[in-house]
């Protein structure tokens, strides 16, 4: 492929990316070395960075290291992935923003870390705010042994897309001072929704019964198409959207 070619595909994949995570990733590629926008884009890609950073967290506890090393790996990792010409290359063609960086991480394992040197990585450099001694808390919680690292990273990132979409939700709900209705009725987002005391419920909101459904009924539709927008920026097409909620749906149910 020429240059010309090269650059042609690269703004259109800014273009068709424009509000993904994988736009974040070639703006921070486009910029490692100093380029224009260079501190925005650390700014953008480190901030995604904290959102994800815990299933690639439990990745690196199930393939067997200790919680300091782990955490020592895991702050490492985020700090060269910011730094390292890879970025320039990294492809969404390829497929899923997970898988991406899964592959980043393994590569990192593989050739990046001297265990002698984990804590001295990243001194003098930016750091990310990874609030490691929580995730370790939440490994306490919820590791399950039979679970590979493979499927523990798999579930984790769907709990932390799910948990991302439920905050937007509800900060959608707040935002048009429906603060309470969205307490009263976010049990039925993704439980049995007919165990919602809907009479209870529409008590407190002095609304009726059947409103109360109408209104977990909306809430519903528009947790679904929250999820299924977040699902489509971590894919390179549009077409790659339902697969990904089946394989992300189907990881929940491993363990």
């Amino acid at each position: 492929m020429n240059h010309h070619s090269s650059d042609s595909r690269r703004s259109a994949g800014k273009r068709q990316f424009a509000t993904t995570q994988w736009s974040i990733v070639l703006s921070a590629g486009e910029c490692v070395g100093g380029g224009p926008g260079e501190e925005a884009a650390a700014a953008a890609l480190s901030m995604l960075c904290e959102d994800y950073w815990y299933p690639l967290y439990t990745y690196v506890r199930r393939r067997g290291y200790p919680v300091a090393a782990a955490q020592d790996l895991t702050q490492a990792f985020f700090v060269r992935l910011l730094e390292k010409e890879s970025l320039r290359i990294a492809d969404p063609q390829r497929g899923r923003f997970r898988s991406f960086l899964l592959a980043s991480l393994n590569h990192f394992l593989a050739n990046e870390y001297d265990r002698t040197q984990a804590k001295k990585r990243g001194g003098g450099r930016r750091r990310i705010s990874l609030d490691l001694a929580a995730g370790e808390s939440r490994w306490d919680r919820v590791a399950v042994d039979h679970l590979t690292p493979e499927r523990a990273f798999e579930k984790n990132w769907a709990l932390t897309l799910l948990q991302g979409v439920v905050g937007r939700l509800q900060a959608e709900f707040e935002a048009g001072g429906k603060g309470r209705q969205f307490e009263l009725l976010r049990d039925g987002l993704t439980g049995d929704r007919e165990r919602l005391d809907y009479k209870t419920i529409a008590a407190e909101l002095h609304i009726t019964a059947e409103s109360a459904r109408q209104n977990a009924h909306r809430l519903r539709k528009r947790y679904r198409e929250l999820l299924r927008e977040e699902v489509a920026r971590t894919v390179a097409l549009e077409c790659d959207v339902d697969e990904e909620l089946a394989s992300l749906l189907a990881a929940l149910g491993n363990g």
